[in-house]
């Protein structure tokens, strides 16, 4: 590593800004007030924009531990000084397991298979019953949440672990149960998938749903760590560890999966259209009448069109402003997406967006800024005794 290199590398330790903690408390007490008035008044609303809601911050969670699993498993030098941010947006992981169970009290408003007379009317959905029951969905949900946590507390662990005793081993212990997370989850978050999105409507299926959950999750998580970058450089936080060259890499992600986004949706929409089948199609049908169809090509203009073309040029990866509004657009679509999966389901065909689904998305948000900003108070903004910083610190993208 050259001289040049050692000067202006400074971490500073984060301190939440007064206001953006008021701002937090502000927004989950909006959201316990609409939760509460919810119940009173309007249960339908209330449990559909919870849904979405809860299905957004949870996606966020956890593809930021499958990103720093990813770099573990592939001994990624380059990312370590950014490992940070990405580990921070786990520390809303045990809120999966709370939000999880308050949404079991709204679980016979939300799943029409977990009401009898819907069974006994629909030979199609009463025959899906092993897999769709109450108990069932309740332990996939247990152990999704869980063993997130506990594959949280291992790798996220022992690389807190790593600041404190400077022992290097501990980067070539997380390796394993990074492989293990990766497999588990591959599993886990296609059930939790499966059961609180596709089960809405309970006569269709998409084998590849999984798949195109994960693909939005991950550009979603991306396009927050993107953000995250430019802000943390912007306010000179990690002067020298973290430069235009990381900045640049994470776009790279963020492109790439906009497209993988698009190519699953694709996949999803052709086979589904081509076969005509009954069972199918309806998922589409329910999309593409009303205000839905408008719905429908916005999430294919700014989802995949827009982020795709804007950060196309080298110099857009590495302008800030310009990646802090395509993020923003990305994860703007993304709660759009999980809307447009859900909210068809219900309110017959129209669409339905006002102040229950702002108030308990402003609820969870709070939470999740609360949670962030307490996990980079309590820790070094960067690990600076892993033993492969001095790559970090010296990446450059090739292309």
């Amino acid at each position: 590593m050259g001289e040049h290199n050692h000067v202006n590398l400074h971490v500073s330790k984060f301190e939440a800004p007064a206001k953006l903690k008021t701002l937090s408390f502000a927004l989950i007490a909006i959201g316990l007030l609409t939760f509460v008035v919810g119940l009173m008044k309007n249960q339908e609303r209330l449990w559909t924009s919870y849904l979405v809601a809860f299905f957004f911050f949870a996606s966020m969670a956890v593809s930021g531990l499958f990103w720093v699993a990813i770099n573990n498993v592939a001994k990624a030098g380059w990312s370590v000084t950014i490992r940070r941010f990405a580990e921070a947006t786990t520390s809303f992981i045990p809120a999966i397991l709370i939000g999880g169970l308050v949404l079991l009290v709204g679980f016979k408003t939300l799943y029409p298979w977990a009401n009898q007379e819907v069974l006994d009317a629909s030979p199609v959905v009463a025959a899906k019953t092993a897999y769709l029951n109450t108990g069932f969905f309740v332990v996939r949900l247990f152990i999704f949440a869980l063993g997130c946590m506990i594959f949280r507390y291992i790798i996220v662990g022992n690389s807190l672990k790593q600041d404190q005793t400077g022992d290097e081993n501990l980067t070539n212990k997380n390796v394993s149960p990074a492989v293990g997370f990766i497999v588990f989850f591959a599993l886990a978050f296609s059930f939790f998938s499966v059961d609180l999105l596709m089960s809405l409507l309970p006569t269709w299926y998409s084998t590849i749903f999984g798949i195109y959950t994960f693909s939005g999750m991950f550009q979603a998580g991306m396009a927050f760590l993107a953000i995250v970058i430019v802000l943390m450089r912007r306010h000179g936080f990690v002067k020298g560890y973290v430069t235009d060259e990381h900045q640049h890499d994470v776009v790279k992600y963020l492109k790439g999966f906009s497209i993988f986004w698009a190519y699953i949706a694709f996949s999803q929409f052709m086979l589904i259209w081509y076969a005509n089948l009954p069972e199918e199609t309806e998922y589409y049908i329910m999309r593409s009448q009303g205000g839905w169809m408008g719905v429908s090509l916005a999430l294919l203009i700014f989802r995949f069109v827009v982020p795709f073309l804007a950060l196309l040029p080298r110099g857009a990866k590495r302008n800030g402003n310009h990646v802090i509004l395509v993020s923003t657009i990305v994860l703007i679509m993304q709660y759009v997406d999980i809307y447009w999966m859900v909210y068809p389901n219900f309110f017959d065909g129209h669409v339905t967006f006002g102040f229950w689904e702002i108030g308990i998305f402003a609820g969870f948000a709070g939470l999740f800024i609360l949670t962030v900003m307490s996990f980079w108070s309590k820790h070094s903004l960067v690990p600076l005794k892993d033993p492969r910083i001095r790559e970090a610190i010296n990446h450059h993208v090739a292309y």
